[in-house]
């Protein structure tokens, strides 16, 4: 099989290369930043890409956009992705493009041989392999956006204000109502979330306005 390596780790590209061709597989091009992930796709064409999301210069999603990319400039590319940490948002930009041969794992999953290049073959093949705490999180933040799809328009109202850091007197005489109002909907707002009324009020007022942050 032939395989583009883009990771900025020349210590863990190097370890790559090694294990892949111990498994009886092509490096054609391994690679330290996204144009040249890009560049290697488009040259060589190989089965799958296996692409670190964090690379230079300013290693935020560097080696995601440029596996984005060149999945646009040559549909079907099988792609890999690894990181240290579980991040939502760039597995679900992952899946939105197409969810056929693609992949994302933790790099911890790398030192489970078996496991790595199982996920290597069933990307490969057109599959999608996530590591099992990368869809443990997506669900859950599945399940905060199904929440906030409950409230009613006011508890929606009373959220967003809560969110622009209104406190509750600043709540009721925006929106016209009493404390007492406000009270009972962010009482609700809570009970939706699944926030228990013994858990720390501040506490459970935080919760509720990261996850409204987060379908923003």
């Amino acid at each position: 099989m032939r395989i583009v390596i883009a990771e900025d780790s020349a210590l863990l590209r190097a370890g790559l290369i090694r294990l892949l061709h111990d498994e009886g597989h092509e490096v054609v091009a391994s690679v330290g930043d996204g144009p040249a992930l890009v560049d290697s796709i488009v040259r060589h064409r190989p089965a799958v890409a296996i692409v670190d999301v964090r690379m230079p210069p300013g290693f935020r999603d560097e080696g995601l956009r440029a596996a984005l990319e060149a999945r646009s400039r040559v549909p079907g590319t099988a792609v890999l992705v690894l990181s240290h940490y579980v991040e939502e948002r760039y597995a679900t930009e992952l899946i939105e493009q197409s969810a056929e041969g693609v992949g994302y794992l933790l790099k911890d999953r790398v030192a489970d041989v078996a496991t790595f290049m199982a996920a290597i073959h069933q990307v490969a093949a057109g599959g999608t392999v996530f590591d099992p705490e990368v869809v443990r999180q997506l669900l859950a933040r599945s399940r905060r956006a199904a929440r906030l799809n409950e409230l009613t328009a006011r508890e929606g109202e009373v959220l967003a204000l809560m969110a622009s850091g209104g406190s509750n007197a600043a709540i009721a005489e925006q929106l016209h109502i009493s404390d007492g109002a406000v009270e009972k909907h962010i009482s609700s707002i809570f009970g939706k979330f699944g926030l228990e009324a013994t858990d720390n009020s501040q506490n459970r007022r935080v919760v509720a306005v990261l996850s409204y942050l987060e379908q923003r």
